[in-house]
Parts: C-alpha cells; sequence; structure tokens
C-alpha cells in the first residue's frame, strides 16, 4: 500500500516499497559516483522504511533518500552514546533537480528519525557540492568536520549533523 508523504508541485513524495528498490538502484547509478549492493539497499528499507523515501511523477521515481539508525558518540557533545538518524544516500536526477524535491525528501527523512527516537541526524556529503550543501544548511545542518580524502575517488567530504532536539522545540 503506497504511503503519499506529501505533494511537491506535480511531484508525490512517498515512502519506499519493495518494487521500487530497482528504479532507486538507477537512480544511484546515474546520479551518483558511490554505489550500493541490491541487499544493501533491501536491508535499509526493511530496517528503517519509514526513511526511506523516494520522489515520483507520474508514475516515475526521480529521487530518493534512505537512511538508517545508529548509536554513537554525539555530534553536538552530549555525554555517552546517542540515537543517531544517518542519511545514507540521497539524489535527484538532474532534470528534475531545483524543484524542491531534495528538500521535501529530507524533511521527511527528519520527520521520520525523530519518530524514531533520534537525538541527531548527519550525513556526509562532498565538499565541492555547494548546490546539496545549501539545502542542508537550510534545514540547519552545521558542518561539524571535515572528512580528508573520504570518497574514493579521494574528495573530501563535510560531516554535517542537526540537532534533532532543536527540531522538536
Amino acid at each position: 500500500m503506497q504511503v503519499v508523504l506529501r505533494h511537491v508541485d506535480d511531484y508525490i513524495i512517498r515512502r519506499c516499497e519493495y518494487k521500487d528498490l530497482l528504479h532507486v538502484m538507477e537512480i544511484n547509478m546515474v546520479a551518483l559516483s558511490e554505489h550500493y549492493s541490491e541487499y544493501f539497499f533491501e536491508e535499509l528499507l526493511r530496517e528503517f522504511p519509514e526513511a526511506f523515501i523516494v520522489a515520483e511523477i507520474n508514475g516515475i521515481i526521480v529521487g530518493y533518500i534512505m537512511c538508517k539508525v545508529e548509536y554513537g558518540f554525539s555530534n553536538f557533545k552530549r555525554l555517552g552514546f546517542v540515537k543517531k538518524g544517518h542519511v545514507v544516500s540521497i539524489a535527484v536526477l538532474k532534470e528534475h533537480r531545483g524543484k524542491g524535491l531534495g528538500t521535501a525528501l529530507m524533511q521527511e527523512a527528519i520527520n521520520a528519525m525523530i519518530a524514531r527516537g533520534c537525538d541527531e541526524a548527519y550525513l556526509e556529503v562532498r565538499v565541492s557540492n555547494e548546490p546539496a550543501i545549501s539545502v542542508y544548511e537550510n534545514l540547519k545542518f552545521i558542518i561539524k568536520s571535515r572528512l580528508r580524502g573520504y570518497y574514493r575517488d579521494g574528495e573530501d567530504a563535510y560531516l554535517m549533523a542537526l540537532d534533532l532536539h532543536e527540531q522538536n522545540s
């Protein structure tokens, strides 16, 4: 059963279903240089379906976000381990960018993380990906560190984090 979360103009933002995974993997191959196994996509959909979300128009998937829940040290100096939502991958096909889909996908994933009781969210982004960094900063993510040589091609990444307790207040 399709779970529609919102509309962005003519686009539908909804939860991913198993039948969508082939399309999601195709978008990943076209839009990003980091690729994952079919099993990895299936695993994330099974573990955290509320935060595996797609954007579609006229029945065609044009973007996605997938996340997972982890436990680890806080990016905001909280003591002990915290529950963190990790944005593993987000992509929108080039011809559909600039229409608010990335923001809508991120907002729905953040809502899912809050509902799951996560304390914070984080992601890694190429330092050269200024449009994505701008989207994340508009959503109140903060650059916490620079990860040297993070990507296979040697490019650095920014680790960006969002305090989800501030989102609830």
